[in-house]
């Protein structure tokens, strides 16, 4: 293919002409479901090399060799005669796959890749041409196929800024960040039990691909990874950038990690390693909060995935989370009682307060990445504030953070001290008695303000809503002490 770079704007400038797309949110699903048929075409041709037995789960008229190649011979399907192919034969077919529970996962995720799909475009011709530039990708190439990985992440971030709360692309520098200084070890498993595009399992596999160095090694790392993602579309573009990634049996589900009781989970259902960035400022139908005990039953997504987290960490397993500050200060009960379980039973070793703006321009929330295992109870905390670089103001789209502007947190973690800048804590340690003592409030060796950050009215009024839960949780516990030392019952005299 001539330019690899122009890949993407080939597309778009075609799709811009379909009155059936409606913006980049749609454009970008349709070249997802055609971007999966032509890599896992490419990956059947190699199932079928290595084993001669092998059958397609897809029938003969409905694979990509079959359809969408175009030999130039003008028997290319075009027009309404493609429109009615894909729209009345290929969908229905993809979607109705018989899959069963003795499925093999690399044949079944065709059917659950498709099941929620759409087909937006309403000119076939087209139609035909975006099936003519995807069909360019020569993917058995090495070169053009590691190329393309790096355009399909790129793919990633655009399709990103088209969700909605919660859902946004977690910066590559920050997942590669954690990854690092979890340090897998060929042999274990990772979980990330909303994986989005499956941006934390890249980054964890990129870092172990580092200790391969055996066919058995190979074949650790194969099955390294376990994701969960709730939502069609990342979850396609999950499963497409896994088989990019050699993961011929991607290990990735479409479901809702919140809708098994927490209880239930048994060691089977157990990760050496979570790295996670858990919705937040989403919500969950009201039963949600049945699979949870009731003093952790939060109506907060992250918090919800927290618990979940906790009871699927293995015994001295280890995990990188990303909260935002919410968590840190919140002093509501379900709060409490999650950071009450984190420290007595998990031992939450450091906590990362990240600058303003990562995430940006998704949302401007300031989050923070706690690292913990279950090694024992928490006996002491460090916290570690990582500053803006320098010549930032803001991280952005065309300004976005690097991983070498963790270099300072690496350096620090290496050899850890207090730091304090111009009066104000930057790194310290807390006994987890100075944790407690404080209601859990651990909002420690956060950034000076020295001016006001105007945020989207919609992002402000949640802020303000999280402050004034913790307030008043702070405040219901005060008077409750009270009117214990006290004596007093303010239930009496209350009837009328």
């Amino acid at each position: 293919m001539s330019s690899l770079s122009g890949f993407v704007k080939r597309l778009r400038d075609i799709m811009r002409n379909d009155a059936g797309i409606n913006g980049d949110a749609q454009r970008i699903e349709q070249i997802s479901w055609m971007l999966f048929l032509k890599v896992y075409d490419e990956k059947e041709q190699d199932w079928e090399w290595d084993d001669d037995s092998y059958e397609s789960i897809i029938p003969e008229e409905c694979r990509w060799v079959t359809w969408a190649v175009d030999d130039r011979s003008g028997s290319a399907m075009t027009g309404d005669r493609l429109l009615d192919f894909v729209n009345n034969t290929l969908f229905p077919t993809l979607k109705k796959l018989p899959v069963t529970a003795a499925t093999p996962i690399k044949k079944a995720i065709v059917q659950t890749t498709f099941a929620d799909a759409n087909n937006y475009m309403k000119d076939g011709v087209l139609l035909r041409q975006v099936i003519n530039v995807i069909d360019e990708l020569d993917l058995s190439d090495y070169e053009e196929s590691h190329a393309f990985g790096e355009i399909y992440e790129s793919i990633l971030k655009e399709l990103q800024s088209a969700g909605s709360a919660g859902e946004f692309y977690t910066p590559r520098a920050v997942t590669d960040f954690m990854a690092m200084m979890i340090q897998p070890q060929i042999g274990e498993k990772m979980a990330d039990f909303a994986c989005g595009t499956g941006g934390f399992i890249t980054s964890w596999l990129k870092e172990l691909d580092k200790k391969v160095k055996t066919t058995e090694d190979k074949e650790a790392y194969s099955n390294s990874i376990y994701g969960i993602e709730k939502k069609q579309f990342p979850y396609m573009l999950c499963i497409t950038n896994m088989l990019l990634h050699d993961l011929d049996v991607p290990q990735v589900f479409h479901n809702n990690s919140l809708l098994r009781d927490v209880l239930d989970y048994t060691e089977d259902d157990q990760f050496d390693v979570i790295l996670m960035n858990p919705p937040y400022g989403g919500s969950e139908k009201t039963e949600v909060k049945n699979h949870f005990p009731a003093d952790l039953a939060s109506s907060e997504t992250a918090d919800l995935f927290m618990s979940v987290i906790m009871y699927r960490l293995k015994k001295n397993g280890r995990a990188a989370v990303i909260l935002p500050d919410g968590f840190l200060f919140g002093t509501d009960n379900a709060k409490v009682a999650i950071k009450q379980k984190l420290l007595s039973e998990f031992n939450l070793h450091t906590v990362i307060r990240m600058p303003h703006s990562v995430f940006a321009p998704y949302t401007s929330i300031t989050t923070n990445i706690l690292f913990f295992d279950r090694t024992g109870p928490t006996k002491e905390t460090w916290f570690y504030r990582l500053d803006m670089p320098e010549g930032y103001k803001n991280f952005s789209k065309t300004k976005p953070m690097k991983l070498e502007h963790f270099d300072p947190a690496v350096e620090w973690w290496n050899n850890r001290q207090e730091i304090s800048e111009d009066g104000f804590d930057k790194a310290k340690k807390y006994t987890v008695e100075e944790l407690t003592t404080r209601n859990y409030n651990i909002d420690l060796c956060g950034y000076p303000h020295e001016e006001e950050e105007i945020l989207p009215p919609k992002e402000l009024i949640q802020q303000y809503q999280e402050k004034r839960a913790s307030l008043n949780a702070d405040i219901d516990r005060i008077l409750v002490q009270i009117t214990e030392i006290l004596g007093i019952d303010l239930t009496e005299g209350n009837d009328e």
